[in-house]
């Protein structure tokens, strides 16, 4: 799954291979995000593109609860099932975007405590994120946001856990972001753009990251012992 992820750069970095050949109606901002402990329920930037393929990057909340549902909101959607499911298909089919990331934790046992792990890709380069959400994307709602795409874990990610985010590659996130892509099609991009198990790397970090109150660089810096 993904309950918690970094998202420190600045939005131009972020922004760089998506705004080459499409128009944005996003300000311009090189400031960093120095988000560093993103939590479900807090409001994140998404990008979006509208039918003029146009860019859009709002904040919008991280969760997702239709006035049906009498649980508390969601905030991940399987890929295997999203596409058919009767709270996801509208979704899928009129509501996909992107969130940028560095990285995302999650937590493994050891013993009576849980470690986190930070999760990255090797090359340092920024994550793009599947996501759906309810649109048009509401910067007021507290219920009908957005939820992050997960997949199975495989290889060596099935060790810290059985779920991760579904990651596209920059070319692949464009092509789902794109309203002339079917829901068809975007279920294939799901599969076919999603980067592999090998592209990432891990390392424990600070249990410091459990409290969505701390934030900061030292977050997602490497500790060679668990502690608190």
């Amino acid at each position: 799954m993904c309950g918690r992820f970094a998202q420190t750069r600045s939005r131009e970095e972020y922004l760089a291979p998506f705004t080459e050949n499409f128009e944005r109606d996003i300000p311009w901002d090189p400031e960093p995000l120095a988000h560093y402990n993103v939590a479900p329920r807090s409001r994140v930037l998404l990008l979006s593109m509208d039918e003029n393929d146009t860019l859009h990057l709002e904040p919008v909340v991280w969760g997702y609860a239709p006035e049906w549902w009498h649980k508390a909101p969601l905030i991940n959607a399987r890929v295997e099932t999203a596409s058919q499911s009767r709270m996801f298909k509208p979704l899928w089919q009129n509501g996909r975007a992107i969130v940028f990331a560095d990285g995302w934790y999650e937590w493994q046992r050891v013993g009576d405590k849980k470690q986190p792990y930070f999760i990255y890709r090797e090359d340092k380069a920024p994550l793009c994120f599947a996501a759906i959400g309810k649109t048009p994307f509401d910067a007021n709602s507290e219920a009908e946001g957005f939820v992050i795409v997960t997949a199975a874990a495989d290889a060596g990610l099935v060790d810290i856990h059985d779920r991760r985010p579904l990651v596209l590659t920059p070319e692949a996130a464009l092509a789902w972001l794109h309203p002339d892509t079917s829901a068809k099609r975007a279920d294939e991009l799901a599969h076919e753009g999603a980067l592999p198990a090998d592209a990432f790397a891990w390392h424990p970090v600070t249990r410091a990251v459990g409290n969505v109150k701390n934030q900061g660089p030292e977050l997602v810096e490497p500790v060679d012992k668990p502690h608190s």
